[in-house]
């Protein structure tokens, strides 16, 4: 009698079965771990401070107009923060301006910053910041290469802006080395102005 109280047949059976099989797959997580992006081991801060010329970058929505002379001056705050001022010209010769805050994430060693532009009087509340991380720096502190772990951003930062071609294409292999696609860099135009 119980054979004939079936309420599933075995081709269905075998149908729940691959069914739930195929979605327990598909929703086991994928844990593909992203490489850990390498950062300076220190940075001595009051040797980083001062202005900085861009050399090359990576395309970034908030450069679009960017076009000459791109640069960023950094200086300790009171509250033991950075300051950034950073200027450009656009085409058609206007400055540009963008003024801004660095905060250290990773004090003592100083090599990952979070940087917000938003308005000064908010600038405290830990959100709309970007990853600031120095990835690579000679020992004079003259060349720099600056990132972030999405590797969608990147620029190669001078003292001077005057630079020489074999260190840029150093820091250019390098930073393909470290996962960044280096295929659309724009290299920066600048006049000595």
């Amino acid at each position: 009698m119980l054979n004939n109280f079936r309420i599933f047949d075995s081709s269905w059976s075998k149908r729940v079965l691959v069914a739930l099989l195929i979605a327990s797959i598909l929703l086991i997580p994928v844990h593909t771990k992203k490489e850990e992006m390498p950062v300076v081991e220190k940075i001595e801060l009051d040797k980083y401070l001062g202005k900085w010329y861009e050399i090359a970058r990576k395309p970034f929505l908030f450069q679009k107009k960017c076009y000459s002379n791109v640069s960023a001056k950094y200086s300790l705050n009171d509250n033991a923060n950075i300051n950034v001022d950073n200027s450009c010209y656009s085409k058609d010769g206007k400055l540009r301006q963008a003024i801004g805050e660095a905060f250290t994430q990773n004090p003592p060693f100083n090599s990952k910053l979070k940087v917000s532009f938003l308005p000064k009087a908010i600038r405290f509340l830990p959100i709309g910041r970007g990853d600031y991380w120095i990835l690579k720096i000679d020992d004079n502190y003259q060349t720099v290469l600056v990132g972030g772990p999405s590797r969608k951003y990147m620029w190669i930062l001078s003292r001077s802006q005057n630079h020489d071609e074999i260190v840029v294409q150093d820091y250019l292999d390098y930073a393909k080395e470290i996962g960044f696609d280096v295929s659309d860099i724009i290299m920066t135009k600048q006049t000595n102005e």
